[in-house]
């Protein structure tokens, strides 16, 4: 097990699922990633860098793509939904719809093969 993996073993319900479908639609975009953690988060890592996190907090998920330039292209799809210069926060029986999480993840993975190349 890896730190991802060991969080999830932590959650259940629909917190646990709502967390869980962040970490399965990053791995189907991004097969290479690794598990790992990032600014003391369970994270999924690309390249060496963080890809995203997504935790329970007290009062919302959070999900963190680890770049506020990522979190301000997309937005315009993320009405309805609280964000900091670098997270996006919802609430378990709402979770961000599939489209926007695969958005979020593909900016975040382009965003660190730009750096690379």
């Amino acid at each position: 097990m890896g730190d991802v993996e060991d969080y999830l073993a932590t959650l259940s319900g629909a917190e646990r699922d709502a967390v869980a479908r962040v970490y399965e639609r990053a791995r189907a975009l991004v097969p290479d990633v690794e598990e790992g953690r990032s600014y003391g988060m369970p994270a999924l890592r690309y390249r060496g860098s963080p890809l995203v996190s997504a935790m329970v907090t007290r009062t919302h998920v959070g999900l963190y793509p680890f770049s506020p330039d990522v979190v301000a292209a997309l937005a315009g799809d993320l009405d309805g939904f609280r964000t900091t210069k670098g997270s996006v926060s919802f609430q378990p029986d709402a979770p961000l719809p599939d489209d926007v999480v695969d958005r979020l993840v593909l900016a975040r993975r382009d965003e660190i093969d730009a750096r690379a190349r």
